[in-house]
């Protein structure tokens, strides 16, 4: 089976979702039709921070609309993609040390299907969501997303959901870009290049400018488990690199042929 490649996909505001022509949109689907279609996926999303690590489990999990204050059009979004507990079991066994668990009802939440509804709109691949503990540090979560790099010859797509600068407070409508913004898009983009893993872990190392692209570390530790997927020698494509609303990063990324 070919090894598939891994996935880094900046979600931005969910409104997103409801543009089908939005250029973004339509990068995540350019990027779905360059390689095969996976077998079953495995989402990492910013919007499943717990204490300790868990997975969805069931066969028919729902949708979470984890926001408020948006239009009552983006809590009405379908996407029925099934899940897979085989896979969750898998992915279970390789975190066997970490404490993994399966979560029975927990459903997906909008970090998975505001991506995935443009990249694989007929919603027929099984998907399960493997959450971020937040007692772990940003190297830890690096070795821990290394563990999972068998699942790539299995079929399977790895995939995490955030975005490199993610900071609500510094909103503002049609704004192309804070100075720190554009900043440490830059110097987060050429440690992907280069493949400079050191730096993406302590990516505090930035200074004031990591410090208000990443108040909280939930959006940008997906980051680290599509990162830890590349070989050496992998090739690395950045797509959708663009900022919105001042202080949110679309940039994407994707590791391999």
């Amino acid at each position: 089976m070919r090894k598939l490649p891994a996935l880094f996909l900046g979600h931005g505001s969910p409104m997103t979702v409801l543009d089908a022509a939005s250029p973004f949109n339509q990068g995540f689907a350019r990027i779905a039709r360059g390689f095969p279609k996976p077998r079953a996926i495995l989402m990492i999303s910013a919007h499943w921070y717990t204490r300790g690590l868990q997975l969805t489990a069931a066969a028919r999990p729902g949708l979470i609309y984890d926001f408020y204050g948006f239009p009552p059009a983006l809590s009405q979004v379908q996407y029925p993609a099934p899940g897979s507990p085989e896979l969750a079991a898998e992915v279970c066994r390789l975190l066997q040390a970490e404490g993994a668990e399966l979560h029975p009802t927990r459903g997906f939440d909008h970090g998975m299907w505001s991506v995935l509804k443009h990249l694989y709109p007929q919603a027929d691949i099984p998907v399960v969501q493997l959450s971020l503990d937040s007692r772990l540090s940003p190297a830890q979560h690096f070795k821990l997303a290394r563990k999972l790099k068998p699942l790539r010859e299995q079929g399977i797509l790895i995939a995490g959901s955030g975005g490199i600068v993610h900071n609500l407070r510094a909103l503002r409508p049609n704004h192309p870009g804070y100075d720190w913004a554009q900043q440490f898009r830059k110097q987060i983009n050429a440690a992907l290049l280069r493949g400079d893993h050191e730096a993406l872990i302590d990516y505090p190392r930035f200074g004031q400018a990591a410090a208000l692209a990443v108040p909280t570390p939930e959006h940008y530790l997906p980051l680290l488990y599509t990162a830890a997927q590349r070989d050496n020698g992998e090739p690395l494509e950045i797509f959708n690199d663009q900022l919105t609303e001042g202080a949110l990063s679309m940039t994407s990324i994707k590791i391999g042929d």
